[in-house]
């Protein structure tokens, strides 16, 4: 019997969980082996506490192996884990907005000179110039009626959209809201022709400057075998629920990843899938889900927790902006207000997700 306990496989480390140097961060590696066995994690001999181990471990790369060994009757006996230290980690947040069509259909309807004046984005910059808030918006091709898509959409707000592009970019989510789960079983055929009609539409109507990576897919539900292909997109940074499903047999809305690590991300920021090099990030909230008074209470206990405080993910969904959705939220714009002032007032700063690894600078040795 031998297994390393904490950390965790692909554990996103930072300045919480250890003492950090110049040019180090010390850890303490724990375990379980068999009784009396001589444990060495990385060369060194571990203390033993009964059946658990304990070493400390100097990390000083991005990534660092970490193999703990023991000598049996029958040979060498070992396991092996990987974490990574997010080195240059500050606090931070990120929002994304899914389920992005109905403001560009507007756009269209109204034609407003300004697309301040637009009900949606008119919010968006208003929380933007009052909280330096940046948005990440998922885009559909096209409305749920199919009455609008993408290539109906004119260019002749190109240069705002350019301009409000440090704050507001726009980026591929699904072709549409339905069917549900359009990506769970999808080929990479699929995947590319939906990617590029919205890549290129974008491009047309608002410029390369305002496309960003993907960071979510719709229903958060994608082939891990086809996360090399986001990465090559430029994905570093992928947010999804995590979470049990209604029948608490399975964890849904969460790439397929396996019951285990699924676990880890209910309770953790962040976890490397070092096969596609992207990192997964789990939603801390979902402001059209969360009522006003309930917003604080939801993310106070991630800032209060080592293992969630570094990073928070923000999400909500552009729909309940708008009144004639069946589902209104007529104060979304103070949800989200609330949470925005929330992380303000303890410090955090925004980023976009696909920069330097999670918004912080690319490690430095």
């Amino acid at each position: 019997m031998l297994k390393i306990t904490s950390p965790f496989h692909g554990a996103v480390l930072t300045y919480r969980n250890g003492v950090v140097s110049a040019s180090s961060l010390t850890i303490q590696v724990e375990g379980i082996a068999t009784l009396a066995a001589v444990v060495k994690v990385n060369g060194v001999v571990a203390k033993r506490d009964g059946e658990r181990f304990f070493a400390p471990l100097e990390i000083r790369d991005f990534r660092t192996p970490i193999v703990a060994e023991m000598e049996t009757g029958s040979g060498t006996v070992s396991h092996s884990i990987e974490v990574v230290w997010d080195k240059n980690s500050f606090k931070r947040y990120r929002f994304s907005i899914d389920d992005n069509v109905f403001w560009l259909r507007n756009l269209m309807q109204e034609k407003p000179k300004c697309i301040n004046d637009n009900l949606y984005l008119g919010q968006l910059k208003k929380l933007h110039d009052n909280f330096g808030v940046k948005f990440t918006l998922n885009l559909f091709y096209e409305t749920p009626e199919k009455d609008f898509n993408l290539s109906m959409m004119s260019d002749e707000w190109k240069a705002q959209l350019q301009e409000n592009a440090e704050w507001m970019r726009l980026t591929w989510h699904a072709r549409n809201e339905f069917p549900d789960r359009p990506y769970q079983y999808a080929t990479a055929e699929q995947f590319e022709k939906d990617y590029e009609q919205i890549h290129s539409e974008v491009v047309r109507f608002a410029g390369e400057e305002c496309w960003i990576p993907p960071t979510i897919v719709h229903w958060c539900e994608f082939p891990p075998q086809l996360f090399p292909l986001l990465y090559q997109k430029g994905t570093r940074c992928l947010s999804g629920y995590f979470i049990k499903s209604e029948s608490g047999d399975r964890y849904d809305i969460s790439y397929e990843m396996d019951a285990e690590r699924c676990a880890y991300l209910e309770t953790h920021d962040a976890l490397m899938d070092f096969r596609s090099g992207i990192c997964l990030s789990r939603t801390d909230i979902i402001f059209n889900n969360t009522p006003v008074e309930q917003v604080i209470p939801t993310l106070a206990p991630q800032l209060e927790n080592n293992d969630t405080a570094e990073y928070i993910d923000l999400l909500t969904h552009e729909q309940y902006f708008w009144p004639f959705y069946f589902n209104f939220r007529p104060d979304h714009y103070e949800r989200i207000a609330t949470g925005l002032k929330f992380l303000n007032d303890h410090g955090y700063k925004p980023v976009w997700q696909h920069e330097g690894f999670r918004g912080a600078p690319e490690f430095n040795a």
